[in-house]
């Protein structure tokens, strides 16, 4: 996987550089102290994925990435040291966030989730199993401006809308800016059911199941809420089990 790393400070880029350098399947292609550097670094380069600082003087982070094509663009990992930035990084897409000052055990999920999105985009004979490391265990969250982890055993349901999806939970309902498809790929199977187009449920958060009509189940969750389980996701599910 090919590293980036851009961030105004020498200290922070220092950082990162060691603990990416600790990774034996990283190569670190280069770094920029600049926005504008960065947007030529990159494209010179074509890293995997950038660890990006999100305020820089001149062109900041989010700049960066509005010069970038969006075809082919890296995957960005943003850093700062301010979270106010967190709901408009993962609106414009972001693997991961990191707040500084992280340690070693948050960079180490980060570049985890990275390196599982670079994995997914290459190309290969054959699909390689997703591998159990790689399953979240917590999604970050935005609740009325505040950022928080949200573990994925208190997920209840995720439902897709358009571009974003619905997480619902016992804590409340949330929205994040991702697909149902990518999350999913990123959910435990043995915790997490798609039964249909638009939906997941997690298993132990379902009270039970009830035939409907052609084929089709109606899905009984602890709060009452239903959903429908169809025919099609059902079959495939039936050969898993």
């Amino acid at each position: 996987m090919r590293a980036l790393i851009v961030d105004d400070e020498a200290p922070a880029r220092a950082k990162i550089r060691r603990m990416l350098s600790a990774a034996p399947d990283v190569e670190i292609v280069g770094e920029a102290s600049t926005g504008r550097e960065g947007v030529a670094a990159i494209k010179r380069t074509l890293p995997d994925v950038v660890f990006l600082d999100i305020q820089m003087p001149g062109l900041d982070g989010f700049g960066v990435v509005d010069a970038l094509e969006r075809d082919d663009a890296p995957y960005i990992v943003f850093v700062t040291a301010d979270d106010a930035h967190a709901l408009r990084a993962f609106e414009v897409g972001a693997v991961d966030y990191l707040l500084k000052p992280f340690t070693p055990q948050r960079f180490g999920l980060v570049l985890e989730r990275a390196r599982a999105r670079v994995h997914a985009r290459a190309p290969h004979d054959v699909p390689a199993p997703v591998a159990p490391a790689t399953f979240l265990k917590r999604i970050l969250v935005i609740d009325n401006g505040r950022a928080h982890f949200l573990p994925v055993d208190r997920l209840d349901v995720v439902e897709a809308e358009r571009n974003y999806v619905q997480l619902t939970s016992a804590g409340g309902v949330f929205r994040l800016r991702a697909t149902i498809a990518s999350l999913q790929e990123r959910l435990d199977p043995a915790q997490f059911l798609r039964i249909n187009r638009s939906t997941l449920v997690r298993l132990d958060a379902v009270r039970s199941m009830h035939e409907w009509s052609h084929g089709d189940y109606r899905v009984v969750m602890q709060d009452g809420t239903e959903h429908s389980w169809s025919r099609r996701y059902r079959a495939g599910a039936e050969k898993s089990f």
